[in-house]
């Protein structure tokens, strides 16, 4: 005669039975779970408020004072309203600078998407020892610090010693041995603008490159099949994919080259005659260079407010774009 017995359960010994509720989490940890993630943003949030936030309100106060050189001194506090922003408003100068800041943000951006994209699908096309070569390159371009590659291109761009001044007259144009590069407008604006997409076309590139690795192979194969050429792939395929990150990509661009303030400024200072000034350089060349603290203050968080505005702006047709896609 046999004995049955239980049959020993095969899974973990704290599983339940068919039917049978699991305990509920206690309250305390799910809690902890919900505060972990802010938690975990705290540092960073404090870091921002305490790097950004406390300059950035002493700036604003700043804009209501009216402080030069002695109340500096004197350590006296001058309160006089808005009168800086009446000022600063009222004036022509704010304005063809803003429009000027504008212009010259625009020019820039499109020449290093578009470049930047460029170069970027020819990464993705290259083989591995070329793709390799020329990521060194882009990556060094991209880490030089700005002051450096600020001054290396006054090198290469200067009147007498030049090597640009050299070169060209070596290929025939004797009258550019002498010229000087900072001595106009727009000679200026187009060695600060090469040397902007210069420094730019890297983040650029690196990104898109980045983004066309997530692109199946099988989706080119498809589209092939389908009859698609070279272009109708780019624009069916490569294009949907890479669009968020160009999204992203021009956001950030806009940001950094409106506040070009040392390409600007180390060239030629916004000159000549103060025709290349942008907000930044204006904003310093008011408040420090005329020794008017409140006045820059005041340009400083104008400058700031169209910078959000513009950037508001930017956001609301990519969301828009977004939502037609979607539909």
């Amino acid at each position: 005669m046999t004995v049955q017995t239980e049959r020993p359960p095969s899974g973990p010994a704290d599983v339940t039975k068919r039917g049978e509720r699991r305990p509920a989490a206690p309250r305390s940890a799910s809690r902890a779970g919900a505060l972990a993630p802010y938690l975990l943003l705290l540092p960073a949030c404090t870091a921002s408020v305490l790097l950004l936030g406390w300059p950035l309100l002493k700036d604003v106060l700043l804009s209501f004072q009216n402080l030069n050189m002695a109340q500096l001194i004197q350590h006296a506090t001058e309160w006089n309203g808005i009168d800086n922003y009446k000022e600063v408003l009222t004036g022509e100068d704010f304005w063809r600078v803003t429009l000027r800041s504008i212009v010259f943000t625009a020019v820039n951006v499109v020449l290093t998407m578009v470049l930047g994209t460029l170069v970027g699908l020819l990464l993705a096309r290259l083989g591995k020892r070329m793709r390799l070569l020329l990521m060194i390159g882009l990556v060094l371009a991209w880490a030089m610090p700005v002051v450096a590659a600020t001054t290396v291109y006054q090198w290469l761009f200067a009147q007498r010693f030049g090597v640009v001044n050299w070169v060209l007259d070596r290929l025939g144009w004797h009258s550019m041995a002498d010229y000087s590069w900072t001595s106009s407008q727009m000679s200026t604006f187009f060695v600060v603008t090469l040397l902007i997409v210069w420094m730019s076309i890297p983040f650029v590139a690196i990104n898109l490159y980045a983004a066309t690795t997530v692109i199946s192979a099988e989706l080119y194969e498809a589209a092939a099949l389908d009859g698609a050429g070279a272009w109708k792939s780019f624009t069916t395929v490569t294009l949907p994919v890479l669009r968020p990150f160009l999204y992203a990509t021009t956001f950030l661009e806009v940001i950094w080259i409106f506040k070009a303030f040392v390409q600007v400024y180390v060239i030629n200072a916004g000159g000549p005659d103060r025709l290349t000034e942008i907000l930044p350089v204006y904003a310093y060349i008011e408040g420090v260079g005329n020794q008017h603290y409140g006045m820059g203050a005041a340009i400083a968080v104008l400058t700031i407010l169209i910078l959000l505005a513009i950037t508001a702006y930017y956001l609301r047709i990519v969301l828009k774009q977004d939502e037609e896609g979607e539909l």
